[in-house]
């Protein structure tokens, strides 16, 4: 289907490249219709698969092959922010940005470099986005879940960044048979955070420590960072800024205490970084949605996401199969 082009560029440039390489004169408006008109069907089929789950009755899950039904299962979810129209319509007024929750659910093995170490590789990805909070997220993550035949997964895995948000679907959605994973490079993150106000940024005593502790948290136990802070935070004489900080940084801690066992995943062989969510974010959402001077009308936005997101989990040929081939 020709204008499938509209899915990836902005409409104006699909017209042309319809003329150039295909001979088809259709105008930027004209694709914009049709996108428009199919976004509404993809999304008012969505809306029908999402009342029959909440209704108790199950999607029919993809076809998988033994292969890859065997292989485990990764799933985490992020945001991204994406520039809108004010009012919702006129183009002038200055952006309002709004949030877009994105899921991604995707099958991994691994191979091994010729050095023995372990690499994840991604052989399956679904996706699924919302203009909303994590509410709205949440049933379409779990359709998709069931599409996927989580419940039969070998293992499941939930990996996402420290967002009180996210954390709660884990538990409501996969708690009571998937390991749940901090990312490790966000808990570094907040260690570090932690560290700037307690020993100094610009030290080279904080930026040692931060290195021991990150090291100690990815290859040994967090319980060794741990007791040094506890140890400093029970000083005297703190400034309340670093008391503070330590606090904050222990109750983190403390709160994924389970879901940062480094040491331990890695010797299972999985996966510790985030990196496949805001890889989806990326093409899913800023490639096509974020270009300069680019703002969106809430229904524009939802209509060409859900195309995208046919596209993106090999669905669109069967999401079209009875519409008219004319574009």
């Amino acid at each position: 289907m020709a204008c499938l082009l509209a899915v990836f560029v902005p409409f104006d440039l699909t017209a042309r490249l319809l003329a150039r390489l295909a001979g088809l004169e259709v105008s930027a408006s004209g694709v914009w219709n049709w996108v428009q008109a199919h976004g509404r069907q993809a999304m008012a089929q969505l809306d029908e698969e999402l009342k029959r789950l909440a209704q108790g009755e199950r999607p029919t899950p993809e076809a998988l092959e033994a292969e890859m039904a065997a292989l485990p299962l990764r799933v985490g979810a992020d945001g991204v922010k994406v520039p809108f129209r004010p009012d919702g319509g006129h183009p002038g007024g200055a952006i309002a940005w709004r949030e877009v929750k994105v899921g991604v659910l995707a099958r991994f093995c691994h191979r091994r470099r010729e050095s023995g170490q372990a690499v994840c590789v991604l052989k399956q990805r679904r996706v699924v986005a919302v203009l909303g909070d994590i509410e709205a997220l949440k049933p379409r993550l779990w359709l998709e879940a069931l599409r996927q035949g989580i419940e039969q997964a070998s293992r499941v895995v939930w990996l996402s960044d420290g967002g009180a948000g996210f954390w709660r679907v884990f538990r409501e959605l996969f708690g009571s048979f998937a390991t749940g994973i901090l990312d490790f490079y966000h808990a570094a993150q907040n260690l570090w955070k932690a560290v700037k106000v307690w020993k100094d940024g610009r030290s080279r005593r904080a930026r040692a420590w931060w290195q021991w502790a990150r090291r100690r948290m990815r290859y040994g136990t967090v319980d060794d960072v741990l007791v040094e802070l506890y140890v400093e935070r029970a000083k005297e004489h703190l400034r309340p800024a670093v008391r503070q900080a330590l606090e904050n940084l222990c109750t983190y801690l403390e709160t994924h205490r389970e879901h940062i066992d480094y040491a331990r995943f890695r010797q299972e062989e999985l996966p510790i970084g985030s990196g496949f969510l805001e890889s989806a974010c990326k093409w899913l959402i800023q490639q096509r949605f974020k270009g300069v001077g680019m703002r969106w009308s809430e229904a524009g936005f939802n209509h060409l996401l859900h195309l995208r997101l046919a596209w993106a989990n090999e669905r669109f040929e069967c999401l079209f199969a009875r519409a008219s081939p004319n574009l």
